[in-house]
């Protein structure tokens, strides 16, 4: 069998156009549609929620960290796509045991632009992937960046609150808007009231997912942020880092205008 690396540096031995697909990480589920592969995916897991009309005819193996192992056997995979950071390892591990399993690594526009091609590669889709992945190059070439940098927290979580911090591909996405992430010591740090308002941020983006902020929670944050521009997001735009990426570059530049009006925005290069 052919072999290939994964973004773990590990080789992986993955059969000439693998039939049975499983893909336990929803932006590279949405990948593996949009590269026209439906009819050789298997199995998914219950937060794989596009594309909307197809996924619903796929076997669901549980979620991202609590994988259903009885019912991935059952289904005989003979490629299994997953991620470092989004599914528990001691699962992975068993796993491997038995299964091609491909393990992505991403934390930034390049390594989610790498995974989208070798992902082409194992799957006999190279010449679609290329095309995803040169239109989301070219998408975020056009995109603005604030004149002036503004500092920023980015919740992801709350009670406790939860924010994303350097090194994650959501942190990579702020910095390419101009904007500065307040929180860098650790990938996802909890912040309590005070932490959160010792920040003092000028901007503060309340992620839509995983944690579900909706209008009602601005003023909770109003209260703490006076001073702060507060916005919700969508947060598959900024951290799904698959196809989905097709879509960013726009919404992120109507974002960059909603956070300063007044503030001429450069053209990214």
């Amino acid at each position: 069998m052919p072999l290939f690396y994964d973004q773990m540096n590990r080789a992986v031995e993955v059969p000439d156009l693998p039939q049975r697909i499983i893909s336990l990480v929803p932006s590279q589920t949405e990948l593996l549609f949009d590269l026209g592969l439906a009819d050789r995916i298997v199995g998914i897991t219950k937060f794989c929620i596009h594309p909307a009309d197809q996924v619903k005819q796929v076997a669901k193996v549980g979620g991202t960290k609590q994988l259903n192992i009885d019912l991935i056997h059952s289904l005989q995979p003979d490629l299994i796509i997953a991620n470092r950071e989004e599914n528990e390892q001691s699962q992975i591990e068993e796993l491997m045991k038995h299964y091609p399993v491909w393990m992505s690594d991403i934390n930034d526009l390049d390594s989610a632009l790498e995974m989208i091609t070798r992902v082409g590669e194992i799957t006999g889709t190279a010449d679609k992937a290329n095309e995803i992945a040169n239109d989301i190059k070219s998408g975020f070439a056009t995109l603005k960046s604030l004149k002036t940098s503004q500092h920023c927290v980015y919740l992801i979580w709350r009670k406790p609150y939860m924010a994303a911090g350097n090194d994650t591909f959501i942190a990579d996405v702020l910095q390419r808007c101009g904007l500065i992430n307040l929180i860098s010591a650790v990938r996802y740090p909890t912040l309590s009231d005070n932490e959160l308002k010792a920040l003092a941020p000028d901007v503060l983006l309340l992620s839509s997912e995983p944690y579900p902020f909706s209008e009602k929670h601005i003023d909770e944050f109003k209260a703490l942020l006076p001073d702060a521009q507060i916005l919700l997001v969508d947060g598959e735009l900024f951290s799904w880092y698959g196809s989905r990426l097709v879509l960013s570059p726009a919404y992120l530049n109507r974002l960059i205008e909603n956070l300063s009006p007044n503030n001429e925005a450069d053209t990214g290069n």
